[in-house]
């Protein structure tokens, strides 16, 4: 069984305790406006290109015969959506300033990689799936999962929960913690920024937030402004939360204003003509505040 990953990080203190490796499995089925990881959307493998490291040597645009590559404004410029023999180019390239996105690997592979760091883990940390949507690759999720877990490795996971019950209840029984997103309340809005109705999300949650692992489960809310970060939307999830389980964890997560620099990677339109900068700390107590007036009791504000 194979899987398609687009990165892993190594040494991470977020998203779980301790120290942590992160895998980043590639695809997700939602197109949030705001998306920090853009490069993780699409299923389909592609060449980036990464000016910083090119030497404008030429051999790209000498090698490509139906202008994948291109010489433009002092440097060069990559059409991924052009026909190339991509893995040639990719591998012509001396400076590594091409390279493609993402790589498919067997769950043996991946087990193997994440164990790299497994003297890290027994000081509290673990690894990470994340995406993209790791639900996405259920089989291949569950069984890297299944086998940290039989290495005696912590596992968690980042979900969107944007998929089929099934696939949520494949990965559960091998997660120590899991982190799900709730974004956005009204169904109209979601669809607009998020690209998809939140109804399966929904029922989703439900089914966390009442089954065995829900007091291993953090929610979690990134607050984009104007997208998500308004009382309406705070009100209306804490409401919907503390319907289902008043105790459950819910982190509250600081705009990051970092993914705007990905966007051209992909050739994607971030959704700010002006980036706007990180909330304060009195605002973040702001919006916790609103969540806890309305039935949460447990609520993480992450600075």
């Amino acid at each position: 069984m194979t899987g398609t990953i687009f990165d892993v990080r190594r040494f991470s203190t977020h998203d779980g305790g301790g120290i942590r490796t992160t895998m980043f499995m590639k695809g997700c089925p939602l197109s949030c406006v705001w998306c920090h990881n853009p490069e993780g959307i699409s299923v389909e493998p592609r060449p980036l290109h990464f000016p910083t490291k090119c030497m404008g040597c030429g051999i790209c645009c000498r090698l490509a015969k139906h202008g994948g590559m291109t010489r433009e404004d002092g440097g060069v410029r990559l059409h991924p959506d052009r026909q190339e023999d991509w893995p040639a180019l990719v591998d012509a390239c001396p400076a590594g300033a091409l390279a493609w996105d993402s790589r498919t690997v067997t769950v043996g592979q991946a087990v193997e990689e994440l164990l790299k760091d497994r003297a890290f883990f027994k000081y509290g940390g673990g690894i990470t799936l994340s995406g993209g949507e790791p639900l996405l690759q259920p089989e291949f999720a569950a069984a890297v999962l299944k086998g940290m877990q039989e290495e005696g490795v912590h596992t968690a996971m980042e979900t969107s929960l944007y998929a089929g019950s099934e696939a949520l209840r494949m990965v559960l029984p091998h997660l120590d913690l899991i982190y799900a997103d709730v974004k956005i309340c009204d169904r109209e809005r979601h669809r607009r920024y998020v690209g998809a109705s939140n109804e399966q999300i929904l029922d989703n949650l439900e089914l966390l937030l009442t089954s065995e692992k829900r007091d291993r489960a953090v929610i979690r809310t990134p607050l984009i402004p104007e997208f998500t970060a308004y009382r309406e939307n705070i009100a209306g999830i804490a409401r919907l939360l503390s319907g289902i389980y008043p105790d459950v964890a819910w982190e509250l997560l600081n705009y990051n204003p970092l993914a705007e620099a990905k966007y051209h990677l992909v050739d994607r339109e971030f959704c700010f003509k002006e980036n706007p900068g990180r909330y304060t700390a009195e605002e973040m107590e702001a919006f916790a505040r609103i969540a806890r007036e309305n039935g949460v009791r447990n609520v993480i504000v992450e600075g």
